[in-house]
């Protein structure tokens, strides 16, 4: 077993999604303003990054869940644990468990949704609405060329400092994720979103400098206490290369805690 610690950060307080505002998500009966889940799946990285090396960036599976929210100046404790012929790692603050994530080596086949075609272009984007979220339906693709600024913000936000990261050019995973994040954000408008998990397949590394296409179509959306829910499947590719798959889900609508 190795333990991380790390302090959670919230450098997202500006973002459109008022989630990571104090006064939104007080209204919404947290706390105060949520460090992106995004975030601390960066953070939850590092231990498996630092076991595995470069190894971990291609051929693996991943699963994260969000349980509890992250606040900013959270001492986060992350433990990280074999689990078969993978690992689990945990993430604890406030003595709760906030997430877990579990990596495995191997990738299952290529998902059919890889090969639906992007969506047509639209013009402004709207609200966010329940009766806008099309099962099926894909949203238009954008391209994404992560730059070595990008990749060293990513990995400053979450105090990562392994030397893999000035050694090769391989993009930290918090910049990663983030991008399935944008896949919703350019296509809607969202005041107050909020990302529950990812299951993430790894297929081949994303690198500082590929120049990636980046499709989404939702393919589950259901409503649970209050809160609305959609899935996103989303991929990476590099010309003809599937690099990354991601079943992203969040709510879109966040149901206000009782009084």
């Amino acid at each position: 077993m190795t333990l991380h610690t790390a302090i959670a950060r919230n450098f997202s307080a500006e973002s459109e999604n008022l989630i990571h505002n104090d006064g939104a998500a007080q209204s919404l009966g947290f706390t105060g303003a949520l460090v992106p889940g995004v975030a601390v799946f960066g953070h939850m990285t590092r231990p498996l990054v630092e076991a595995l090396g470069a190894d971990w960036f291609a051929g693996h599976t991943l699963k994260t869940r969000f349980f509890r929210p992250a606040y900013h100046g959270d001492e986060l404790a992350i433990e990280c644990v074999a689990e078969g012929a993978g690992h689990a790692v945990r993430c604890r603050a406030r003595g709760e468990l906030l997430a877990e994530l579990h990596s495995a080596p191997g990738v299952p086949p290529l998902d059919a949704m890889a090969a639906v075609p992007a969506g047509d272009p639209v013009g402004e984007r709207p609200e966010v609405a329940w009766p806008l979220i099309h099962v099926g339906e894909p949203f238009p693709a954008f391209r994404w060329q992560p730059s070595l600024a990008e990749h060293r913000l990513h990995a400053e936000q979450v105090a990562d400092d392994l030397p893999l990261y000035q050694e090769t050019d391989l993009l930290h995973p918090h910049a990663l994720l983030s991008a399935a994040n944008q896949a919703f954000s350019k296509r809607f408008l969202q005041s107050a979103g909020l990302h529950v998990g990812s299951e993430v397949v790894m297929r081949a590394p994303v690198r500082i400098g590929d120049e990636l296409e980046v499709r989404a179509t939702p393919v589950e959306k259901w409503r649970r206490k209050g809160h609305e829910f959609v899935t996103l499947y989303i991929a990476y590719t590099a010309g003809d290369v599937v690099k990354t798959e991601i079943r992203h889900t969040g709510i879109i609508n966040v149901a206000r805690k009782a009084a």
